[in-house]
Formats: structure tokens, sequence, C-alpha cells
């Protein structure tokens, strides 16, 4: 059963559709309202306070901290210079992706680590020889993700650090009113945003806080159905989604690279060894055999095609995760989208798909399965670049 995040004293007041969801064994808000529509339009175009604390986190510390997490995961930590943050992934001995996450460096020899899954005994068994300490921190610390373009102005006002010069994929320690915290310029929805880490003995009094403060910025509580469909529109793959863990997949198909999921510019190949560089290497001198890409669904094919039975579109408002299988023009299998959603920002039908290495250049026609009165049909799709939204203020 699921148990509250330090924050659902909060939360709950302001979930008026009592729609829950469980991420990681939490207690965690779907959408506030009825509906997610004015949850994604303030995430767009104001601000959104998202609790994020279900994310799995890790501190490692300890003089070979740097050097285990460079041989654990597919990045040369040695190179994050303190107060700055990257987003990685890491891997079997086959070159197979485990699990994605950040890694934030918080002093010296210490950094934090986010993951999607459990990731303690993993961890635990690649430590052996190092001097390094792992703490499961997750129930420790709390965490909240403020996004939108009006984020910055709302910490601003609260905070005693000049937030102009956190750059993007910085993290800084600070006080947000009486309240010390860590602030990281990350997130999930691919615009300008911050993400909040604090004891969990403090969490109420920083959400009322940030609520507080927010009030003149127009800032919205969101639930995760929100993040979901920004997370689309901003590329960004989800574990259990749009691929799978290789130590929970039961058959080689089901697993997958970082150069097949579009994390080729996260791995440092040329290095000390790490946990599937060999794999790697061969895979990169070979070339994948799948390749991550976006599609763009065409909404007059899709209309054509309920128009045949007298139907108007229908398209779910939030983001499917049940795969749809991608064909070429010949309808032959070529690959699957693994999520996707109609984007109310672009006003597309967009996807994040895996197809077969010839049919993943920009441009290419492919034919996308969808089913109207239980019949398949198959409407056509253009491979375009991720992301799909890439506003300049996320970085700026």
């Amino acid at each position: 059963m699921p148990i509250p995040t330090p924050f659902h004293s909060r939360t709950s007041q302001h979930c008026y559709s009592l729609n829950w969801k469980d991420w990681a064994g939490y207690y965690t808000v779907s959408a506030y309202d009825t509906t997610h529509d004015s949850e994604y339009y303030a995430l767009r175009h104001s601000a959104g306070l998202i609790d994020v604390s279900p994310l799995f986190k890790y501190e490692v510390h300890g003089p070979d901290a740097a050097a285990f997490l460079s041989r654990l995961t597919v990045k040369d930590l040695h190179k994050l210079k303190l107060g700055r943050v990257t987003y990685l992934c890491w891997c079997d001995d086959d070159g197979k992706v485990i699990d994605d996450g950040t890694v934030s460096s918080l002093d010296e020899n210490y950094f934090r680590v986010t993951a999607a899954e459990p990731s303690l005994s993993w961890f635990d068994r690649q430590s052996r020889g190092y001097n390094v300490t792992i703490e499961d921190s997750t129930a420790r610390i709390a965490a909240l993700s403020l996004q939108g373009p009006t984020s910055r102005d709302i910490l601003a006002s609260v905070v005693n650090t000049d937030m102009d010069t956190l750059r993007f994929f910085g993290v800084v320690r600070c006080r947000l009113d009486a309240t010390e915290v860590w602030i990281s310029r990350t997130g999930y929805t691919g615009d300008l945003g911050y993400e909040i880490w604090v004891d969990s003995r403090h969490a109420e009094r920083l959400y009322d806080s940030i609520m507080a403060a927010g009030r003149a910025y127009d800032l919205l509580p969101c639930g995760i159905d929100a993040m979901d469909v920004t997370r689309i529109e901003a590329g960004f793959i989800m574990n259990g989604v749009d691929y799978y863990s290789a130590n929970h997949c039961l058959i080689e198909e089901q697993k997958n690279s970082p150069y097949e999921l579009g994390l080729d510019w996260a791995v440092q190949l040329d290095r000390e060894p790490f946990t599937g560089q060999a794999a790697l290497r061969k895979e990169k001198a070979d070339g994948a055999k799948r390749v991550f890409v976006g599609l763009d669904v065409d909404w007059a094919e899709v209309e054509a095609a309920f128009d045949k039975f007298g139907l108007p579109p229908d398209l779910p408002g939030h983001v499917w995760r049940d795969g749809r299988p991608v064909y070429d023009e010949n309808q032959n299998w070529i690959g699957q989208a693994t999520s996707g959603v109609w984007s109310p920002t672009l006003k597309k039908n967009l996807a994040l798909a895996q197809v077969t290495a010839p049919f993943a250049k920009v441009g290419t026609r492919v034919q996308f399965e969808i089913t109207v009165e239980y019949r398949r049909q198959v409407v056509g799709a253009t491979v375009v670049t991720t992301p799909f939204f890439n506003p300049p203020r996320k970085r700026s």
C-alpha cells in the first residue's frame, strides 16, 4: 500500500479530484482537478509545483566516490565540477541500460544520484574494492520540481542567492526563507525549471514558502499527468515505458543500449574501464541496429481514418504508454512507438519511437498504427528530431 510523501499534508489539501497514483510506493497526485489541462498550461505559461519526492536518491561519498561512479556509469565523474549536475545512465556488462538519472556534485568527493527504480543493491555490489559510502536517502530527502517560465522569478523572491547566476544543470546550496535547501536547475519538462531538495523534516515549511511566493506568478500545484505531457514534448525517455531495465527483461530484444535510446552523447568511451565499455565500443564501431526517434503523426490522416466510420478524431488527452507498431510504407514492421500525446502547445500528434536504423533519418515517412472502432488502421508519420519543444529560456 502506498505511503504519503513528506508533502502529503499539503498536496492532499489541493487535490480536489482525489486522483492519486502509486509512484515507487508513494501516494502521488495524478491531477489536482478533474483534468490536468490547467496544470499543463501552468507549466508552459507560468509555473507549476510538482512533488517528485518518490525519486530514488542516493548519497555517494568517500575518497573513491568519483572513481566508483565513473566505473559504474557511462560518464567520467572525475570531470564533474563542484556545483554541477549531469544526466547519464548505467549499464550491465553487455552494455544494456539498467537505469538512467542524474548525478550532482555537492562537495569534495560527495555526490547525489537520482534513479527511477531501487538501485542500492546494484550500487553496493559494484562498490567492492572502493573506499566509498552509499546511503539510500530517498526517505530522508524530499524534493519539489518548480517548472515553467516564471519559476526563476518565484525563487528569486525567496532565496538568499542570485538565481541569475545559476546556470543550466547547476546546483547550489542556499536558504529559501528560513529553510536550508539545495536547488538544481534541472527538471523533467524541457522548460526553464528547478528542483529543490530539502530534509524531509522541513518539507511542509518549504512547500508553504514556495506556494506563498508563487501567488503573484500564477503558480499551480501540478500532478504527474501534466508533467508526463511536457516530458513527451521534451523528448525525454522513461524507464518502464520507453525502455525497460535490463535487469527485468525476459529476452534480449527487450533490452536497449544507450545508443538505441538516443543517449550516445552521454557515453564517454575513451577512458578508464567502466561497466559495459567493451560492448559499447563494439556497438559504436558496428552501428546501432535500432535508433530512438521522434514521430510527427499526420493529423489529416488520423482525421480521415476516423471519418471512414463517421466519427470525429478521438485521441486521449493523457499520454498513452501502451506501445504502437511502426511500419514502412509497405507495411513491414520496423519498430514501435512507446509513448505519445497530442501536444497542446505545438498542436501536433507526437510519439517517441524506436525504429530500425535504415528508417531513422529525419524526414523519413513511416506508417503508424492506430485503432478505430476496434479495427487496426495505419496513418502516415514523419521522423523528426527531438526535443519537439525546446524553448531558449530553458538554458538562458
